[in-house]
Formats: structure tokens, sequence, C-alpha cells
């Protein structure tokens, strides 16, 4: 088979980024809704081992959403979620426990581990990794919703994380918070990223979703943005184009963006390579998200 003109150009591309990020923490949050498949989990976990290979710190944090749902039904609890977060009743509570942090979890570690990352599982209690308040009830769209043991993080103290990260490991966080004083939260996945980020500096906040990044049309997958700033996401929101889960999502990338973050990425953990592209060519298989700049679109 004959060469390529250039049969290297790709590699000295990618050489290029790998440079650039070496050694700059990127904090990944893995939607709950990519986990329950082995073949999925296995896909994502060696795109990330290929990352951290490029001595390119990593601070996962994970959601659960789809085994807690399941897991809801099962007990007969009420599923219940508002402009897409979920009220969460002590009995779910205790559902989330089992679901997020146990199956879960210990499914994603095993995938991790076979791909050679040295992963530790934690949730945001751990070593007073978060202090939360209880959510105070809240006006959403016009009505009052108390969303019960849900957690609104208060501040995060890096340490462990950081110390991790210093011997070589790669943090694996479930979003679950305390309040100090014997309280347990639910806490929204995609915020915990966004808090981890700003506390560590992040060079990038990346959400790994179904979908291939911000939508213009959420029912039509060709209708990527595949780069907008802060006001080119408000100019989206007002089209009413932003919708459900991605709703907070949206609202933690804006946290992380105006905390300091470098840039945040909406990434599908369904495609091959996705991960990888978005990081290592100029193209990106995403979105990009920044906080400002005059070339953004929406």
């Amino acid at each position: 088979m004959p060469f390529a003109p250039d049969p290297f150009a790709t590699l000295r591309t990618a050489a290029r980024h790998v440079r650039q990020f070496r050694g700059k923490t990127f904090v990944v949050k893995v939607g709950g809704e990519l986990l329950d498949q082995a073949e999925t989990r296995a896909s994502i976990s060696e795109q990330l081992s290929l990352l951290w290979s490029f001595s390119i710190p990593l601070v996962l944090v994970h959601g659960g959403g789809a085994s807690l749902d399941a897991l809801c039904t099962t007990l007969d609890l009420p599923i219940v979620k508002v402009a897409g977060r979920r009220v969460t009743s002590p009995e779910v509570l205790r559902a989330a426990c089992m679901a997020i942090k146990g199956d879960v979890q210990m499914g994603l570690l095993s995938s991790l581990l076979a791909s050679g990352l040295p992963v530790v599982g934690l949730s945001g209690q751990d070593a007073g990794l978060m202090t939360a308040d209880r959510r105070p009830p809240t006006v959403i769209d016009g009505e009052t919703v108390d969303f019960g043991e849900v957690g609104d993080i208060s501040s995060v103290n890096p340490d462990l994380i950081l110390r991790l990260l210093g011997g070589g490991f790669v943090p694996v966080v479930a979003p679950f918070t305390a309040d100090g004083h014997g309280g347990l939260f639910n806490t929204n996945a995609d915020t915990v990223a966004a808090a981890l980020a700003v506390a560590l500096r992040a060079e990038k906040l990346l959400f790994l979703v179904r979908v291939p990044g911000l939508l213009k049309n959420v029912s039509d997958p060709s209708s990527l943005v595949p780069f907008a700033d802060l006001a080119g996401i408000d100019a989206l929101a007002a089209t009413g184009a932003i919708q459900g889960g991605m709703r907070p999502k949206l609202a933690a990338a804006r946290q992380a963006l105006e905390g300091g973050v470098g840039s945040v990425h909406l990434v599908s953990g369904l495609g091959a390579d996705s991960l990888l592209v978005e990081i290592f060519t100029n193209e990106g298989s995403g979105t990009m998200l920044v906080r400002e700049s005059s070339g953004a679109v929406a």
C-alpha cells in the first residue's frame, strides 16, 4: 500500500497537543447513561488510559442516573426530575447509594483497571472533599420545588485529590456530599465535576454524553454547535434549545469557565475515539465552550 504524501502528519498534530497538555489536569465527567454497557465502558476506559499515558493527570466524576432509575422502578419509588435535576427523598437517597456508589462505580472501576489505570474510588464525602448544605426550596420555571436530600456544594478541599494525583493515581468520584454534621446528600454530578475542576485549576472539563455535543435542535444530531462562548450559550438558551439534562451541564460549564477552567467540552461517549479526536485534532468531535471569544457562534 503506498504511503500518503505525509504519513506522519496526524502524529505530528497529535504530538503538538500532547506537549501542550502534558501535566495539566483534565476533569472528566462520565454520564451514568453511558455506563450500563460493558462495551461502552471499555471504549471510554481505553481512551482515558491513553490520555493518562501521555502524562495528563485525570480526575473522573461519574453519574448513575439510569441505574438509579432502574432500581427505583424495582423498588416502586417515584422518579421525579425538574429541569434535569432529581428530586431525592430519603428512600431515593438510599437507593442512590446502592446504585451509584455500589453497582455503577464498581463496574466503572473494573473497566478502568482493565485498561491499565490505577484508579481509586471515592465520593465527595471522603476526607471532607466536599462540604454541602441541603438545598432549600427553589423556584424553577415559576414553581417552588423541594429537591429533598440534595446538597449544594459550599466548599471543596482538594487535598486528597492532589495527594492521589501526586502519587500517580486516578481518582474516580461518585456524586455524594456531606454537611459535616451527619447529613449525606445526593448532588448533581455535573456540579460536582465543575466544582472539582475549579478547585484543581483544571485545564479542561469534559462531559461525556450520549449526544454529539451541544445541539441547536435536540432532535437533529447534525445541528451540532462545534464552538461557543458564554454569550453564545445565552443566545441559544433564549431559543429554547437547551432542555432537560443539558441545563445542569451548561450551568456547570458556566461555573467552571467563570472559575478559571480553560475550556469545557461536550463530547459523545458513544462515538469511536470521540474523546481523543476532540482533544488531539484541530477539528474536534463535539462542542468546545470558552468564557468569551469574538469568534463563537450559537
